[in-house]
């Protein structure tokens, strides 16, 4: 029936804007295949979502109502990235207004590297911690000749390191290790989980993550405490709410 109301109109020279055909509150054109596609409201969504790296960026741009004053959902999407949606539009779509991205350092764990690498990334990567620094100890006064002379009895290995001004003894590396990498936002605390430290000829080492991924969920709990605590009031006066 469509199809034949087409060619009518077709035939009678009918401009499209005169093919619309209104059901209910929507309006549908029909095209010249006879079939009724739905004409979709202009909604004034953005085309462009504005990109940040720090929370307080996006915490700052909540506050300020600029593109948007409606409920919004702020989506803690992992330990190092958040957006900011609104609610469902007409379409069944969302709109996504502002990202933030975490800029983290990137250190290959579950890899052996130099020693001299790994006391670098263990000072600059790495919050200062009791096990970081006693760590850091231990490979500082590493005799790279005899680390072929480890003691290794599957938990922890021993290793001739110096020990004072012109001795040496055997020192035992602590495992696991309690280790704060820098792996999320800097606004909040970097969560610290165990880490198994092994080692190889030559003096080289790795960490293994050792708390099946936990640490994610810790880091994404306080992205969650410090937004909430900083838009207090836009989720109190209904503004916004905060998944995680």
């Amino acid at each position: 029936m469509l199809k034949e109301f087409a060619e009518y109109l077709a035939n009678q020279k009918i401009e499209p804007k005169d093919r619309v055909v209104k059901i209910g509150n929507e309006k549908f054109v029909v095209n010249a295949n006879g079939d009724a596609e739905r004409i979709q409201p202009s909604l004034g969504l953005s085309k462009e979502v504005i990109g940040v790296w720090t929370l307080n960026a996006v915490i700052e741009y909540i506050k300020s109502h600029y593109d948007r004053d409606e409920k919004l959902m702020l989506h803690v999407v992992s330990p190092t990235r958040i957006r900011l949606l609104s609610a469902l539009k007409s379409d069944g779509k969302r709109e996504t207004l502002i990202e933030a991205d975490a800029s983290v350092p990137n250190f290959d764990f579950d890899y052996f590297i130099d020693v001299e690498e790994l006391i670098i990334s263990l000072q600059a990567k790495f919050v200062s911690t009791k096990d970081r620094d006693l760590l850091l100890q231990v490979l500082g006064n590493l005799k790279e000749e005899n680390v072929k002379n480890t003691g290794d009895d599957g938990v922890s290995q021993s290793v001739v390191a110096k020990v004072g001004v012109a001795t040496v003894a055997n020192v035992k590396v602590p495992n696991p290790v309690q280790l704060a990498p820098y792996r999320t936002f800097s606004e909040v605390e970097q969560p610290t989980s165990p880490f198994v430290y092994r080692m190889k000829d030559g003096a080289r080492g790795a960490l293994f993550e050792a708390d099946g991924g936990a640490w994610k969920l810790k880091a994404i709990q306080n992205i969650h405490d410090y937004l909430s605590q900083n838009l207090a009031d836009e989720i109190k006066n209904d503004n916004l709410i905060i998944l995680a």
